[in-house]
């Protein structure tokens, strides 16, 4: 079984393209969305023969709190604390597109908000729903990190916790595998950072961070493995100029 999770994950992570885009308004609400993007020709390298038997095809879109009303008998079955975290992802959008035809793969993960800090761990909104359509445990608190958002007007925050440092080491001791077993394979395997502010940028914590012709955006670009080995090097502190 650790054989075939680790095949598995080194397919996924070694031929995927995460990328997270933020728009924060000039009065404080926004859009964030998070595609996971499978590439292709990464992909077709690490799958071999197996690239051309795919057979499979899913189109859907949900928002998470049908996925509530749907199973809404599991989902009085959890604590009331349990509850109310479900409950932060409620206009959470759900979409996935599938299809061996075309040979396009996309999750994506979407929210408009009313204010930064509203923004729920999104990278966790699947692994929700799949608790309450299965009547789990909370199996998104297993994840090792955790991500949160601030923004006061002027100065924004991207803030990554670790969680769980001996699942953090496991992740770790697999990811190094991985590594070794793709390197010089030339994969793409990123991780984006795009985001979009209501003024022009003063500061960027991270020297990575590439600030756009506007001056109103950033880019950054990590390598996916990396980032899952150290989550919290994708945080990042934005300072805006201020208001006029």
């Amino acid at each position: 079984m650790k054989t075939l999770f680790l095949g598995l994950t080194m397919l996924f992570f070694s031929s995927c393209q995460v990328t997270e885009t933020l728009v924060i308004n000039s009065d404080g609400s926004g859009e964030i969305t998070i595609e996971e993007l499978r590439v292709e020709n990464s992909y077709m390298k690490l799958a071999g023969e197996n690239y051309s038997r795919e057979d499979v095809f899913v189109d859907t879109t949900t928002v998470f709190k049908e996925c509530i009303f749907k199973y809404i008998e599991n989902y009085l079955k959890y604590l009331p604390e349990e509850r109310n975290l479900f409950d932060r992802y409620n206009d959470v959008l759900l979409s996935t597109k599938k299809s061996s035809f075309d040979k396009e793969f996309i999750d994506q993960t979407s929210l408009a908000f009313k204010e930064v800090s509203a923004i729920p761990d999104l990278y966790k909104a699947k692994n929700y729903a799949d608790d309450i359509k299965f009547n789990y445990a909370l199996t998104a608190e297993k994840h090792y990190y955790k991500v949160q958002y601030e923004f006061d007007g002027t100065t924004f925050k991207r803030k990554v916790f670790i969680t769980n440092e001996n699942l953090l080491q496991e992740q770790q001791e697999q990811i190094d595998l991985i590594i070794k077993k793709i390197a010089g394979q030339n994969l793409i395997e990123e991780y984006v950072l795009r985001y979009q502010f209501p003024r022009k940028i003063k500061s960027v914590s991270n020297s990575k961070a590439v600030i756009g012709s506007d001056k109103k955006s950033i880019h950054l670009t990590f390598l996916l493995t990396e980032c899952l080995r150290n989550p919290e090097s994708t945080a990042v502190e934005v300072i805006l100029e201020n208001k006029i």
